[in-house]
């Protein structure tokens, strides 16, 4: 029977040295681009992932636990999608504002927009607003929707989803990334500490962002414009603008650049988690923990850092091909791939392939983010060449007896189909013997008859 094997592709991390930074690397990469920077503004960690592979290409101290602030809303927002995808709820679904979620809105102390009791709201137009103006009320008014108003129902949710993706390092106080406490009563989950923030890492909310694009892809639709507007003309009509500056059209905006989220809070300071695609390769960038609260001006500080560091990933590696569909060789072995095999590489190097384990290895020097994002091809020995390796590998060895011979023979029928044609060859030269014998005893018998005249 033909023996499939189930082939991992992994990364083996050959040198972690020009992917984990030095002290003075980051600020080198960034005064590249931004000459301007200030040291005090470095950011306390940040991490680079490929999105089709899950390869890390850049990271430093993307273990260190920081507090995500708004970041925390993309959570809620996954959750959402994900509640789309399954039908559960529809973008057209209707929530009317109540007389709690306006004074809500109208808390000064976390981000909100305007919210007016008596007010129908599409989960479309909460999404948005979620997103763009990062409020609080919408997120809310979504985890809500999606819990039947059980708020720790929901942050049961969020941290057990969490754990499922391997952000081992995360867990969730609140939905929106704002302390409980900031809502002054008016948000009262019961089994949290309404007082604590939400705490993860640079690599953890990274993992979030490479599942939110690949699995749901169509939140880019909702963060990739610098300006938006909801229920326009309408007496309830806002237009918002990103606060995410490196979207294509902001600030600073650059290439490709389409997504995701900001968020900054006294604890964590500036940050914000980035996605962009050229040519086909995408990255998720996470920069946490810019400049310091006292100066707000720390909004727009982060985005040097993050574009001078995505701007590098696009210079330096691709995402290339390394593996046609089909028959394939590796190490001398044949194998048969049921789809092309591609790799997060360095931009002048090639890929060293094996097969070790069971798993097809793709040595390129990175290191995947976790082992639930690696990519998964299905790999199948040629049965032909296969067996006829190992049918002179035996003989070589003299393993093959009368017994086992006869085995292989007929194990390989094909050989049978020789014999009526050998049946056949042999009697036609038969004949044609048999033939030539007659015909020249004749002319031996007619010479000697004249011979006796």
């Amino acid at each position: 029977m033909m023996k499939k094997l189930g082939v991992l592709l992994m990364t083996v991390a050959l040198a972690m040295a020009p992917v984990v930074a030095s002290a003075d690397e980051l600020m080198d990469i960034t005064r590249e681009m931004y000459p301007e920077v200030l040291e005090i503004n470095r950011p306390k960690s940040s991490i680079i992932v490929d999105a089709k592979t899950g390869d890390v290409v850049w990271e430093d101290n993307a273990d260190l636990p920081r507090d995500p602030a708004s970041m925390s809303k993309l959570m809620t927002l996954y959750l959402v999608f994900e509640a789309l995808e399954k039908g559960k709820i529809s973008k057209d679904d209707v929530i009317t504002a109540t007389p709690r979620e306006q004074t809500i809105a109208g808390l000064y102390a976390i981000s909100n927009n305007k919210i007016v009791a008596g007010v129908d709201y599409t989960i479309d137009e909460l999404i948005t607003m979620t997103a763009i103006p990062s409020s609080n009320v919408t997120t809310v008014m979504l985890a809500d929707y999606l819990s039947n108003g059980d708020s720790d129902a929901f942050l049961d949710k969020m941290n057990a989803v969490s754990q499922q993706m391997g952000m081992t390092n995360t867990k969730w106080y609140n939905a929106s990334g704002a302390a409980t406490k900031a809502f002054s009563g008016y948000y009262t989950p019961q089994r949290y500490d309404i007082t604590k923030e939400n705490q993860t890492t640079a690599r953890d909310m990274a993992i979030l962002g490479v599942n939110f694009v690949n699995k749901y892809p169509d939140i880019l639709n909702y963060t990739k414009d610098p300006v938006v507007t909801v229920k326009a003309g309408t007496p309830y009509e806002e237009t918002f603008e990103t606060y995410n500056y490196s979207v294509e059209g902001a600030l600073y905006g650059m290439k490709g650049v389409d997504g995701l989220k900001t968020g900054s809070s006294p604890a964590g300071a500036f940050n914000y988690i980035a996605t962009g695609e050229r040519d086909g390769q995408r990255f998720v960038e996470l920069i946490m923990g810019v400049g310091d609260w006292a100066d707000q001006n720390g909004e727009y500080y982060r985005h040097p850092f993050g574009n001078a560091l995505l701007e590098k990933a696009f210079k330096d590696y691709e995402y290339k091909k390394v593996l046609e569909k089909g028959l394939v060789e590796v190490d001398g072995q044949k194998y048969k791939v049921d789809q092309d095999v591609y790799a997060t590489l360095k931009k002048g190097t090639n890929a060293k392939l094996s097969v070790t384990d069971g798993k097809l290895v793709v040595e390129n020097g990175l290191k995947p983010i976790n082992q639930q994002l690696d990519v998964t091809y299905k790999v199948t020995e040629d049965k032909s060449l296969f067996a006829s390796a190992q049918k002179a590998e035996d003989v070589a060895k003299g393993q093959v007896g009368k017994k086992s011979w006869l085995a292989g023979l007929f194990a390989n029928y094909q050989w049978l189909l020789l014999f009526p044609i050998l049946l056949l060859l042999a009697l036609i030269i038969l004949l044609v013997r048999l033939l030539f014998s007659k015909t020249g005893t004749g002319k031996t018998k007619k010479k000697s008859a004249k011979g006796k005249k």
